[in-house]
């Protein structure tokens, strides 16, 4: 069976699942040392930390995504031009809050015995 849903509801749901992505991945980079700062265009955090022994600074730039979604022009840019210090983190759907389908269809898992 097929539901309706708007493009409001689909964008809501959309939008609540990457702020559950973001917030997965924020308190992953902060528990590992790193501190995060949110950005604007192009990526979501920067990370940076400090090494103990060698007082060296690492920056990384992280876009987190979530779902299907992919990098939009402005993001492969970036990714081009920081090269490895652009870290793009997929995040699974099946964690975050709402339904996991999201709305899609799904087939029944086939069970032989």
């Amino acid at each position: 069976m097929f539901f309706w849903r708007s493009k409001r509801g689909v964008i809501r749901d959309n939008a609540a699942q990457g702020r559950s992505g973001e917030r997965r991945v924020r308190d992953k980079y902060e528990t590992s040392g790193y501190k995060m700062k949110r950005t604007g265009r192009g990526h979501d955090f920067k990370a940076t930390r400090s090494n103990w022994l060698t007082g060296k600074k690492e920056t990384r730039y992280v876009e987190v995504k979530t779902g299907g979604a992919k990098l939009s022009p402005l993001q492969k840019r970036k990714k081009r031009s920081l090269g490895k210090k652009y870290v793009a983190e997929k995040g699974d759907p099946m964690f975050s809050f709402g339904s996991p389908s999201k709305g899609r269809r799904s087939r029944a898992p086939k069970w032989t015995i």
